[in-house]
């Protein structure tokens, strides 16, 4: 027998038996195995973080639209080549010239267009002949605070004596935006609003640019009126806007191209 001391254990094996030897290192074995599987019980368990992949975002395709041009009808063809583009027209030669267009069955408007070299230009201006459009003009009462609050708007001017202002305060976010809403400015506030009636019932008209744009885009009569009398309504507008402001003016009526016109 023999004696071994191993870090402080003293164990003991016998010399020249081989199956006592053998069976001595299966039960250390066994008491080791017994020892590290006790040990792994009371160890508390750790947390086992579970990664999941989220798939790859792939990038959406951008889908183009394709627009496709529609191809201007006969009658807008001929009229445009009765245009020469290269040309500036007299206000004379213009309406003349759209009067040779025959592009509608209609009586289509004949409207100004434009370009001005600031925005926030706006003004009156009652035309030396009415547009051909009738406008209706209302003043506020008890019934038309009624109707406004159903949201039925049924009028193109509404004109207010001051004492219905603090009523109509509360309407302001629905007729503001549709530049309805009484104000100073626009001289729809008086005292005799019955006068005001008559005033825009004769042709005033209110203009200004587009809100983020120096462009203005006014009626100034119908196709069927007399050459004088759109040559002089398309006069007169374009006095009350100022030449001196204006860098680009046509003339059209609802169905035709465009053509140029000298100041």
């Amino acid at each position: 027998m023999v004696i071994f001391n191993i870090m402080g254990k003293v164990k003991t094996r016998l010399l020249g038996m081989e199956e006592v030897e053998e069976k001595q290192k299966k039960e250390q074995k066994e008491k080791a195995a017994k020892k590290k599987a006790v040990k792994k019980k009371e160890e508390p368990k750790k947390e086992t973080e579970i990664k999941i992949e989220k798939p790859k975002e792939t990038k959406k395709e951008k889908k183009t639209q394709k627009f496709k041009i529609k191809p201007r009808g006969k009658k807008y063809v001929e009229a445009k080549n009765l245009v020469d583009k290269t040309k500036t027209y007299s206000l004379k030669e213009a309406v003349a010239l759209l009067k040779k267009m025959k592009t509608a069955k209609f009586d289509q408007s004949v409207e100004l267009h434009l370009t001005v070299n600031e925005v926030g230009l706006k003004g009156e201006v009652e035309l030396s002949h009415s547009t051909g459009k009738t406008v209706k003009v209302t003043v506020v009462d008890d019934k038309i605070l009624g109707e406004i609050e159903k949201g039925k708007v049924d009028f193109d001017i509404l004109v207010a004596h001051p004492s219905f202002m603090p009523k109509l305060a509360k309407f302001a976010k629905v007729l503001g935006p549709k530049g309805l809403m009484p104000n100073p400015k626009a001289g729809t506030i008086s005292p005799k609003p019955e006068e005001l009636v008559k005033k825009f019932a004769k042709g005033l008209l209110r203009w200004k640019t587009e809100a983020k744009f120096p462009l203005i885009h006014q009626m100034i009569g119908k196709i069927s009126f007399k050459d004088e009398d759109l040559i002089k309504n398309g006069e007169k507008f374009i006095t009350v806007v100022g030449p001196k402001h204006i860098t680009k003016a046509y003339i059209k009526s609802t169905m035709s191209p465009s053509i140029k016109i000298s100041l």
